[in-house]
């Protein structure tokens, strides 16, 4: 034993045939099972070896220390622990085991999981993908999303899920469930050596050798960026940039060991210095080696335990036994409790090792779950703390272990009942923030960075919470009623706390100087969003809960209360005949915060009164002396306020006040609080009027509002924009009746009305809509429950996404004042709902009535009242009265419409109650007599409503409501017509009798009026028609005989087109007209003639190197050197040049002056503030002045001559959005060569265009061999002929992909055996498909060189293309005949024709498949840490690593991502690439990927989770792009769209 050191010190191999490692292996466990004091002859048998295998130098080798690891330290282990061969053992162990019936798969990170909307308990209950698949779940709508890693599966938790617990493979077997497994020896011995297995690991600092080796150690912290880390390296250990990014990857998994010299302090102090300037320095130590070695075998034999106790679930419970176990200290003394409290004093990977341990181990059985759920409660306080000074994020530390505990029912209430949990979460927020005002409120104000940091990280405490109240009691037990109830008071204080923060006052005269801080008040409340809903429902889920909860509510917003006294003074308000006292208060000129968390928390509470049946008077009572100091009154008074602050914003009173007040009120209405805010303001509001008498309530409405004197002085502008919005408050507190305990309504009815007030704006997707509608707990809003009865779906095309829009019966539930509209969406609003009422729905008029509403519940049917009370008649007469004087400036549009919807609010509910009232009882709501009579209200004389509106009838400035004021006296008439027909109530004699007739004859009078007016108008529009229509042909007979020319001569032509031929003798020849072209400059918008001696004419071009068409992508790319001979290409086409133009044409000079300004204009701009732009100038690149397209050079438009050849763009392809063009640079090597020489033989073209032939094919060259432009170069026109015959090669496959490639079949030795083949129709057609496509390519190039137009069999695919093809090209159509004819032409090309075109990689169905192989993808640079950003090159199908420093690479001189190092082999620097990840298509601008849910809609960063499959009509599309040489100009124009785009350093993905 005393030789096996020496021999590892010299490096010898290590093996167990080794004798010496034989004899360790089988004789030391021996010598364990004899020894007296059993841990101290393992202890010092670690201390021995560890050192010697671990950080023995700066060359570490991690292949022998793994296997030295496991040789002579592991092994032995193992056989102690098995007592005997440690395979065999093991074996025997799995044999006999019985395993858990929880699945327990830990998650790696970007693995998928699976939830069920429909089963699980609440949205962290998620299964793997081989669970989900053998479960029931797979049929339900489910929701799919990738996993952060450390989460395990929850298949085989009963408590998870309601129904379908178990997948296939986890099925309870009943019969072997009570058997317990028993394992060889003894179980105590067994429990003893886990005990003497595990203690080792928190004891190996102490039992070390010293030497004299230290190490200085550098950790990971997620508060220094990748840049600050390499600097600092770089800067302490004189390491070179590669290096030091090297070893910030390594931090960033791990801890790095920086340097192993004997003196780190200099470096030490060099870290710290100079990361510590801006934030706090990096965590350096410097360590004895000796520690460090027993640190790495630590977490090795961490990761050693968690694959033992796969073997055997009894060694797991043993683990869980001894982890447990309690030490002598006693409390807190368990090893489980040791590294829960030291936690964050390890680096990252300790923490993950361990904490994967715990999940796979004490996590996996309930009665070990429940232990440790025990003692994480007591140490709770203790671990939050530490977290919150810690530096890592939550998914390192222990206290992100609370959801797997937390979300199990059973265990969540036995933590409240035994360890109070609801308190200690709630206290131990309050405890980290304790920076508050005078009165105890939160105070954000002055928030350093410190403190700002530590609020960030204690907002976790608010999801632990939230899992604690995520699943409703069923079963109350008096121990948890009172623990509760304990938490609830706790609550209430953080509430408290909450209650009128952040107050703000009116600024007058002078604006704000520095904007408030008010984000972090507005991140508060939307954490505790459904922490307060859950409240609620806990509450309302037992009526001994809810009424004490309801006391405590009053007693903390009594308590509250007596905060607010600043300028409260008592007055008295008097009207119509009505008084009533209150307080003097002006919200424009006191203090007001829009926080009112227990105001809200009771009026939760109160709706929920009514599902217990408890009656309004026992509600009074609790609001009245003795039980509570608040009376209704004063329980409106805060919620009223903050409802008038927000009508003063909109008015326009508190701009001074700046942004910051703007966005509070924004997020106030916003479907994120609105809930928990507006909300429950509002029904605040309605549980105090229901409880009030209503003029009282109405006149202290009207004293909030700075309105109540309106009446006796001039009403100003800004008052009339109040008067609306206090207005529209009495139509919400009377109209909103659809949330339960409120209205007769049910959940899914107020789910329908939102999604119908949402669908009337315009039709939306299922992503708008779910983002318009309120989320629950679980992250769900029923909308799937309801949508088909109120929403027809429209599914997408190619483009777009899938649509819901409203079905017309739906339309009459429309609100105009819908309390969750805005002003922009009620004026969006109208004009479509009025189009679907007149012409679907058929209502006669187009007015917009109020819909049909609902009866209150009990609590709130005093609430209807308001509409027949004194002082609202007054306030609705007073603005009738303002409305007949048309000049008058007391009253506004907007005003009147809410005053007659009002009016037909009242009338409706009266109709309402008359139809269902029984003979026995009598309708006390009588709107229509109250509006008959005069109005008691300044001035005396004002007649009565009914006779205001009649007046209001026939006023001219009113037409626009001329028809609700119609409809109005309709149901005035209808009204009183049933009144009169069931007598149960009196009416004026005559009187409605009269006006029934008085209106019939006006609305007939007026239908009669309107329709002649019609008629009329039409008449005369078609007699001015007729007119104009005489006088034009008059004045241009000489166009109308030159079109009858035409015509004759088209017709004449069209019979010359069966003769076309395009090559040969027979060729087609152009006449003197048909020579002649003539085109547009799109800059000077000249126009002139394509002449030889004119000026050049020329098309914006771009030239790129292209691999589409590549049948060897491992070939590497040619050396751009002098002796490279471009004239044959290669046949496997790796490589090409693409020539490509959007097909505008400039003048040469305009275009030159063009180029020149966008020259000048970058030069400038790199003398101010650099703004990027999409393309370089400095390479030649510009976009096209008219469509913007990138382009990198010109193409000379030629003219058509009989002696020379002529460059044409040519058609390709269009699409919805845009048109593509590719150019046929069909220019033969003689013509350029001679241009470009300037031979003796004379050239016919200008100096023009002889210049743009040159910059052409310098271009062309340049692009083409990345080489520096140099015209005298002769493989200059060979490039250009290179790119030809590559362009139109492309062009053939991009536009004929159909064709099958039969080559694999026949081949041309067929031929020669016609004899033997059975079918010669396969045979003719197996030859045919190879010769097509060379034909196609023939025609295409002789088209553009000879200027012969093509047949029109021609542009279209059709059955007759091989004959056309033949004729165009003066071949024979006969195949025997061809072939015979051609021989020697056609072998070759059966040979290798048909080319198969090349496609994007095949995609699989369901996306989740994809992100199960990332989730195996390992970063090839990182030791087999898995990738954070894998994604995938839709071209070859490989798998990088990007957006990271591991696999940055060197590409000329610049380091460059893995992604775009690989575009530079793989697609000639262009590239399409999956983004698996977060979903999202990449190539130099995001892109829409061709995964789709069943909404028509894509799910970038997998935000909403719905299953996702592939769009072939998409791929299909993304296909064709790149087949087309389309991507760069795609990215072109996503770049100028979007110039944030053009600032992603693209070069590092």
């Amino acid at each position: 034993l005393h030789d096996i050191p020496t021999s590892m010190e010299l490096g010898l191999y290590v093996s167990p045939e080794n004798p010496e490692h034989y004899i360790l292996l089988c004789i030391l466990p021996q010598k364990w099972l004899q020894a007296i004091d059993l841990p101290k002859e393992v202890y010092q048998h670690l201390a021995r070896y560890v050192p010697k295998i671990y950080c023995l130098g700066p060359n570490l080798n991690p292949q022998s220390e793994d296997l030295l690891a496991q040789l002579l330290l592991q092994a032995p282990l193992e056989w102690y622990l098995c007592g005997e061969e440690p395979s065999l053992g093991l074996a025997k162990l799995e044999q006999s085991n019985q395993p858990s019936q929880l699945c327990g798969h830990v998650f790696k990170v970007g693995e998928p999981t699976y939830s069920c909307r429909e089963c699980a308990a609440d949205p962290t209950c998620v299964l793997c993908m081989q669970c989900f698949l053998g479960s029931v779940h797979k049929e339900h709508r489910y929701r799919m999303t990738t996993s952060g890693g450390g989460g395990f599966c929850d298949c085989g938790d009963t408590e998870a899920w309601k129904k379908g617990p178990y997948c296939q493979k986890h099925e309870p077997n009943i019969s072997d469930s009570s058997q317990e497994v028993s394992l060889k020896g003894n179980l105590g011995q067994i429990k003893l050596n886990g005990l003497e297995v595990v203690t080792p690991l928190s004891l190996f600092f102490f039992f070390r050798e010293r030497g004299d080796t230290y190490y200085c150690m550098l950790f990971n912290d997620e508060v220094h960026t990748y840049e600050q880390v390499i600097y600092t390296l770089q800067k302490a250990v004189n390491c070179t940039q590669k290096e030091a990014v090297s070893f910030a990857t390594t931090v960033d998994r791990d801890v790095i060991q920086v340097s192993c010299v004997k003196s780190h302090y200099t470096v030490f102090l060099f870290l710290q210095r100079n990361t510590s300037r801006q934030t706090k320095p990096l965590r350096v130590q410097v360590m004895h080696s000796s520690v460090v070695a027993h640190q790495c075998f630590a977490l090795k034999a961490l990761n050693w335990l968690g694959q033992i106790i796969r073997y055997s679930d009894a060694l797991r419970r043993i683990l869980c036994q001894v982890g447990l176990q309690k030490g002598p200290e006693g409390e807190n003394s368990s090893l489980v409790d040791t590294l829960m409290l030291c936690d964050s004093k390890m680096w990252k990977g300790a923490r993950n090792i361990y904490h994967q341990l715990f999940m796979s181990s004490l996590l996996m059985d309930l009665k070990y779950k429940k232990q440790f759920a025990i003692q994480f409660a007591k140490n709770y306080e203790r671990l939050q703390s530490d977290y919150v000074k810690d530096d890592h994020d939550r998914e390192f530390s222990i206290t992100d272990l609370s959801v797997q505990i937390f979300t199990v029912p059973s265990l969540a209430r036995m933590l409240i009942t035994e360890e109070n949990l609801m308190t200690t979460i709630i206290r131990t927020f309050l405890d980290h923030l304790r920076h508050r005002d005078l009165q105890g409120r939160f105070q954000f104000e002055r928030y350093t960075a410190q403190q700002a940091f530590k609020f960030r990280r204690v907002q976790s405490l608010i999801g632990d919470l939230k899992y604690v109240l995520i699943s409703c009691p069923t079963e109350w037990t008096d121990k948890l009623r009172e623990k509760f109830l304990e938490g609830l008071d706790a609550f209430l204080e953080l509430l408290k706390c909450m209650q009128g923060m952040d107050p703000v006052v009116r600024q007058v005269g002078q604006h704000i100087e520095m904007e408030p801080e008010w984000e972090a008040a507005f991140t508060l409340q939307m954490k505790l969003t459904h922490i307060i809903s859950m409240m609620q429902e806990w509450c309302a889920s037992d009526e001994r809960v809810l009424i004490e909860a309801y006391k405590k509510c009053l007693t903390a917003l009594t308590h509250c209360h007596s905060g607010f006294t600043d300028g409260e003074q008592p007055i008295t308000l008097s009207m119509c005949g009505h008084s009533v006292d209150t307080i003097r208060y002006c919200v424009s000129q006191e203090k007001v915060s829009i926080h009112l968390p227990v105001s809200r928390l009771l009026a939760g509470e109160t709706w929920a009164l009514d599902v217990y049946s408890v009656r309004k008077s026992a509600i009074s009572d609790l609001c009245s002396p003795p039980q509570s100091e608040l009376s209704p009154p004063m329980l409106i008074e805060h919620p009223l306020r903050c409802l008038v602050l927000c009508a003063q914003v909109h008015a326009g009173m508190w701009r001074r006040n700046g942004f910051s007040l703007v966005n509070q009120i924004y997020y106030y209405h916003n479907v994120k609080c609105r809930v928990e805010m507006f909300d429950k303001d509002l029904m605040m509001l309605q549980a105090g009027a229901s409880m009030m008498d209503p003029n009282h309530f109405l006149m202290i409405v009207l004293s909030r509002f700075e309105l109540f004197h309106i009446f006796s002085s001039d009403v100003v502008q800004q008052n009339s924009t109040l008067i609306e919005e206090m207005l529209h408050l009495i139509i919400m507190v009377v109209g909103e009746r659809f949330a339960p305990g409120i209205g007769q309504v049910e959940n899914c009815d107020e789910l329908k009305r939102e999604i119908v007030h949402q669908l009337c704006i315009r039709p939306m997707a299922h992503s708008e809509l779910v983002k318009a509608l309120p989320e629950n707990e679980n992250k769900e809003t029923g909308m799937e429950r309801v949508i088909d009865s109120v929403a027809l779906f429209k599914k997408p095309g190619v483009t777009g996404r899938g649509l819901y829009e409203l079905r017309p019966e739906c339309a009459k539930q429309f609100n105009l004042y819908f309390h969750h509209y805005s002003r922009a969406d009620q004026s969006k609003v109208h004009t479509t709902l009025m189009l679907i009422l007149l012409f679907i729905v058929c209502v006669c008029a187009p007015a917009l009535p109020p819909p049909v509403l609902p009866p209150f519940c009990q609590l709130f049917a005093s609430l209807v009242n308001i509409l027949q009370c004194d002082v609202l008649l007054g306030m609705l007469g007073a603005v009738l009265q303002w409305a007949v004087e048309p000049s008058g400036g007391h009253w506004s549009e907007s005003m009147l419409q809410r005053v007659l919807h009002l009016i037909g609010m009242a009338l409706l509910e009266e109709q309402q109650q008359l139809e269902s009232n029984s003979e026995d009882n009598e309708v006390t709501f009588n709107f229509t007599l109250k509006i008959s009579r005069k109005l008691y209200i300044s001035p005396s004389n004002t007649p009565s409503i009914l006779a205001l509106l009649e007046t209001l009838q026939n006023a001219p400035h009113l037409e626009v409501h001329k028809d609700m004021i119609r409809w109005i006296l309709k149901m005035v008439v209808s009204i009183k017509t049933m009144r009169e027909r069931t007598a149960a109530a009196p009416s004026p004699e005559g009187f409605a009798c009269v006006l029934l007739q008085t209106v019939r004859d006006k609305d007939k009078a007026e239908r009669k009026r309107k329709a002649e007016m019609a008629r009329l108008r039409r008449e005369k529009i078609m007699a001015q028609m007729s007119e104009m229509q005489r006088h034009f042909i008059n004045e241009n007979k000489e166009l109308f005989q030159q079109s009858l020319e035409e015509l004759d001569a088209s017709t004449s032509a069209s019979q010359e087109h069966s003769a076309l031929v395009c090559v040969g003798p027979r060729r087609w020849r152009a006449g003197g007209s048909e020579r002649r072209q003539v085109v547009t400059c799109i800059l000077c918008q000249e126009e002139q003639e394509i002449r030889p001696d004119g000026r050049a004419m020329v098309l914006a071009a771009f030239v790129q190197r292209s691999t589409v068409m590549s049948k060897n992508r491992r070939r590497p790319p040619h050396n751009p050197g002098e002796h490279y001979d471009p004239l044959f290409m290669h046949p496997d086409l790796s490589f090409g040049t693409h020539t490509g133009s959007c097909g505008h044409i400039m003048h040469s000079h305009c275009w030159q002056r063009y180029f020149e300004a966008v020259q000048a204009k970058e030069q400038r701009r790199q003398q101010r503030l650099r703004v990027h732009t999409s393309y370089d100038v400095e390479n030649g690149e510009f976009l096209c002045p008219l469509c913007e397209c990138l382009s990198n050079t010109v193409i000379p438009l030629l003219p058509l001559t009989k002696t020379s050849c002529r460059y044409l763009c040519m058609h390709t392809h269009s699409s919805h959005t845009s048109v593509s063009f590719n150019i046929s640079l069909c220019a033969p090597y003689w013509v350029l060569n001679k241009t470009l020489t300037e031979s003796v033989v004379r050239n016919p073209y200008s100096s023009s265009i002889k210049e743009m032939l040159t910059t052409f094919g310098t271009a062309t060259y340049k692009v083409g061999l990345k080489v520096h432009p140099n015209e005298q170069d002769p493989r200059v026109p060979i490039m250009c002929w290179g790119s030809c015959a590559y362009t139109i090669q492309s062009i053939g496959q991009s536009t004929h992909t159909s064709v099958k490639n039969y080559r694999k079949v026949y081949t041309a030795k067929f031929i020669f055996s016609l004899r033997e083949v059975s079918s010669g129709w396969h045979l003719w057609r197996c030859v045919k498909t190879g010769i097509l496509p060379f034909l196609r390519g023939a025609a295409l190039f002789f088209h553009h060189l000879n200027g012969v137009p093509a047949p029109p069999e021609l542009q279209a695919l059709g059955a007759g293309e091989w004959e056309a093809l033949c004729a165009y090209l003066c071949l024979p159509s006969n195949l025997l005949q061809l072939y015979y004819n051609h021989k020697e032409v056609l072998e070759p090309l059966l040979q290798c024709y048909p080319r198969e075109s090349n496609r994007l990689i095949e995609l699989p169905e369901d996306y989740s498949a994809l992100i199960n192989q990332a989730s195996s993808f390992t970063c090839p640079k990182s030791g087999g840490d898995k990738s954070r950003a894998p994604t995938l090159c839709l071209v070859c199908g490989t798998m990088l690593c990007s957006q990271s420093y591991c696999c940055q690479t060197e590409l000329e001189g610049e380091d460059v991502g893995a992604c775009t190092a690989h575009t530079f082999a793989c697609g000639a620097g262009v590239g399409i690439f999956l983004r698996l990840e977060r979903l999202s298509l990449v190539k130099g601008c995001f892109y829409a990927p061709p995964y789709l849910d069943d909404y028509g809609e894509t799910d970038q960063g997998l935000r909403r989770g719905n299953p996702l499959h592939l769009c072939r009509e998409r791929y299909r599309k993304i296909q064709k792009l790149w087949r087309q040489h389309s991507i760069t100009e795609e990215i072109g124009h996503a770049q100028e769209a979007n110039q944030t785009l053009v600032g992603i350093d693209w070069q590092h993905l």
